[in-house]
């Protein structure tokens, strides 16, 4: 089934990930599977969507089948953090793009046939998916016969793994469809008008330079407005919708940072001397590195010019088995010994055919082609010819195998060793992390002397002994400081450097600390005032080189704030309210009187400051920022005219339009379509939101991951 690999290779992750789920599925377990009564099926779920309640092994098998299809696309055995967050991600859209607009669908009868399908994967209007599958890369067309051989391989030789593969991918194709159909339906639903367009034109049309005072709400001393509960509370009550919060925790947290101590760096040091005899009589360096040394053994050859000064001055002056240091270097103790001198070019000229041991099937497989591909090229056969009908490597396979001029060190080292030291014209066979590689050295460059160092290396790091010695310290402090209160005291005392950070459920890590989720997630079960505490129940939480101390010092739940949370916000909107008050009237005293701005500004010991080129399209203003009431009474300003005093969000402004220049963009038919475009594209990617926004939807994935 190469074709299929080929899907693999050619869509990798993100083409993973969109279409969705496959292959088998994982067990989980007995207790969540087998209906243990440890947990309740209340407390196993993990979501509900428009009443369809979806349960933490439901979902959890998803992520594990889509982590299949991940691990297969990267050729990867390991998924780290940051992959993990993306496939419950990916799985759980599928879940929402399922039950929403899956359900909306239905009831508009909205349905992908049989014929429709068809004709996305093999008839005349292919899905993108399909397309990039099977586009031929030498030509850039699809490829029509490789898309039916391969559906016929389907249902005669295929795996059941690679038909469930398959299936949802069509399964993928089918919610695409349906999307599309739903925001098409919608999208027509909506027009623009003429008289829109029209004025939108005009708008656009006139651009006008103008002149301005303003009075910023900061030149008030905040002393200088009186406030009382009453109008905060009435303000608050009038204005509730301005204080939506969401739910959130205030952390503050101290850290204890696990670094070498000087004992610890005169032992590897130590260390590092003590080896130096050993590792000057072994033959075998590279062997020797990759079993002692903290970093591998670097087999690529260097010119006096790519080393240090101090190194290049000691390595083409000494011997092979010669050594140099220790040395200390990036908090590491080195062992530098000369493995070997060669005479090699600066550069080569090369071809290759690149075999990938996932699309021939296995490696043995792989060798053997590699092995009967080289025979026939050492019988005469045209390199060249075979480079473009094996090779994997496509942008080398259509230049039968050429990949041209390179220096030193462009290629990995497997490859840079078989083109640099190979004969000419002769096949040297190379595996790589990419497959197997026949590489064919064809021109070499003027050679030099150059040197292979066998480096030992010893990080410095922290002993059994430091890390205990930490830790013991990080206990202490934890089991001192059992609340807020002491925390803070013991935080004073002992002059620690206490940080804060405030969290929404779904953060998946503190700023600061790597992959600290667990610690989020400790924020939300925690008790105010109190100290955090991880599942396990310790309140010593680990990332890194750290260890972290947090307590709970405020939280904040989803809805609309208490006066007493957003106390602070309606002071400030009721001292600025204040505060437009008293400036609208400095102002409105100032103009009495003066038909100029300059008067004006000269009576408030300010300056007229100007802007130019503004519409109503305008965003912010040069020298006074985001101001959409400005930008609004400007725009329908006449000339020469001084506006009334203007409430901005920075302060009161008086404007005067100076000139207006007007642009002839009569297009009123192209200003039409334009708008329309913008529609468009906006239902695209806020229906889904206004759906979700509809539906009543308890996401709970934050108490599980």
């Amino acid at each position: 089934m190469a074709t299929l690999q080929n899907i693999r290779n050619r869509g990798g992750l993100m083409v993973a990930i969109v279409i969705g789920l496959a292959l088998g599925a994982f067990i989980l377990g007995d207790m969540l599977n087998s209906g243990s009564t440890l947990m309740k099926p209340s407390q196993l779920e993990i979501a509900e969507i428009d009443g369809v309640t979806i349960t933490y092994p439901e979902f959890q098998k998803k992520v594990e089948e889509l982590s299949e299809i991940y691990k297969m696309n990267t050729q990867q055995t390991q998924i780290d953090e940051n992959a993990w967050n993306q496939l419950r991600e990916q799985v759980w859209q599928d879940y929402l793009q399922e039950n929403i607009v899956g359900k909306a669908a239905d009831e508009l009868g909205i349905t992908v046939s049989t014929e429709e399908l068809f004709d996305m994967v093999q008839g005349n209007n292919l899905h993108p998916i399909i397309q990039q599958i099977f586009r031929n890369q030498q030509t850039g067309q699809v490829d029509k016969s490789s898309i039916l051989q391969f559906l016929k391989s389907l249902e005669t030789n295929a795996t059941p793994e690679q038909k469930s593969y398959w299936l949802f991918m069509e399964k993928q194709i089918i919610r695409d469809r349906l999307l599309a159909k739903y925001n098409g339906l919608i999208s027509k639903g909506l027009y623009v008008t003429t008289n829109e367009a029209k004025k939108s034109l005009e708008a656009k049309n006139q651009n006008a330079s103008f002149q301005f005072v303003v009075l910023n709400y900061t030149s008030i001393p905040d002393a200088d407005v009186k406030l009382n509960d009453s109008e905060l509370k009435e303000y608050y009550n009038k204005n509730k919708d301005k204080y939506k919060q969401e739910k959130t925790r205030k952390i503050e947290y101290v850290t204890f940072e696990v670094l070498p101590s000087a004992a610890d760096n005169a032992a590897t040091q130590k260390w590092v001397t003590d080896a130096k005899s050993e590792f000057a009589s072994v033959q075998d360096n590279g062997q020797y590195i990759s079993v002692n040394s903290d970093s591998p053994f670097d087999p690529s050859y260097y010119k006096k010019d790519e080393l240090t000064p101090a190194m290049a001055e000691w390595a083409f002056s000494a011997q092979p088995g010669e050594m140099f240091g220790p040395y200390f270097e990036n908090n590491a103790y080195k062992l530098a010994k000369i493995d070997q001198f060669k005479s090699l070019p600066d550069s080569v000229q090369a071809s290759h055919i690149l075999i990938n041991p996932q699309t021939i099937g296995s490696f043995p497989k792989a060798q053997a082609l590699a092995d009967s591909l080289k025979k026939l090229i050492d019988n005469g056969a045209n390199f060249a010819e075979l480079a473009m009908k094996y090779s994997e490597d496509q942008g080398s396979a259509l230049k039968g195998g050429d990949l041209g001029w390179f220096k030193s060190k462009q290629m990995v080292p497997e490859f840079e060793e078989a083109a640099f030291t190979g004969e000419l014209n002769k096949i040297t066979v190379a595996t790589t992390r990419f497959g197997i590689h026949l590489v064919k050295p064809t021109k070499k460059g003027k050679e030099t002397n150059q040197v292979r160092i066998a480096t030992l290396t010893k990080n410095v790091e922290p002993s059994t002994e430091t890390y205990q010695k930490i830790y013991a310290e990080t206990s202490k402090f934890a089991s001192e400081n059992p609340n807020v209160e002491s925390f803070n005291k013991s935080v004073l005392e002992q002059k620690l450097d206490k940080k804060i950070a405030t969290l929404k459920e779904t953060d998946r890590e503190v700023a600061g600390l790597e992959s600290s989720r667990q610690l989020v997630r400790a924020a939300f079960s925690a008790e105010k005032g109190k100290v955090l505490v991880s599942n396990e129940g310790s309140s010593i939480f680990e990332y890194g080189n750290k260890f972290v101390i947090g307590v709970l010092t405020d939280a904040t739940e989803e809805g609309i704030s208490t006066f007493e949370e957003a106390k602070i916000r309606v002071e400030l909107a009721v001292r600025n309210e204040k505060k437009a008050e008293m400036l609208v009237t400095k102002l409105k005293e100032a103009s009495s009187g003066q038909s100029s701005l300059e008067g004006i500004a000269a009576k408030l010991s300010t300056d007229v400051k100007e802007a130019s080129g503004l519409n109503f399209e305008t965003y912010s203003i040069p020298a006074a920022g985001f101001e959409p009431a400005v930008v609004g009474t400007v725009s329908s300003l006449p000339e020469n005219k001084i506006s009334s005093p203007i409430e901005g969000n920075n302060g009161v402004y008086l404007a005067k339009v100076t000139s207006i220049v007007k642009s002839e963009n009569n297009d009123l038919k192209g200003e039409k379509a334009r708008l329309a475009q913008n529609l468009g594209y906006r239902t695209s990617s806020m229906v889904m939101e206004s759906l979700k926004k509809i539906a009543d939807i308890d996401d709970k994935r934050s108490k599980f991951y």
